[in-house]
């Protein structure tokens, strides 16, 4: 069963997953990762079964997520920032 995954600045990263159709377990950093300009999808290892879905966050969701103090969001946050401050 394919896991979506809405709120990017939540602990999904962390948590382990079990794989339906080969029974590998682990967490998305042994997964294999097929990015998309909208979302990430995150497949088993082994059998390449649809583990996780996760949407990307919008520049409100970054935002909110660096006033409530998330670092990664603060940093991306940032990155963001510099980029428009270059005028593009």
């Amino acid at each position: 069963m394919t896991r979506m995954i809405d709120n990017y600045f939540s602990a999904w990263r962390d948590q382990r997953h079990a794989c339906p159709a080969c029974e590998w377990e682990g967490d998305s950093a042994g997964m294999s990762l097929e990015p998309h300009r909208e979302q990430s999808e995150y497949s088993c290892p082994q059998c390449e079964c649809l583990l996780l879905v996760v949407s990307h966050p919008d520049l409100a969701q970054v935002q909110a997520a660096a006033a409530a103090g998330h670092a990664e969001a603060i940093e991306q946050l940032a990155l963001l920032e510099a980029f428009a401050s270059r005028g593009h």
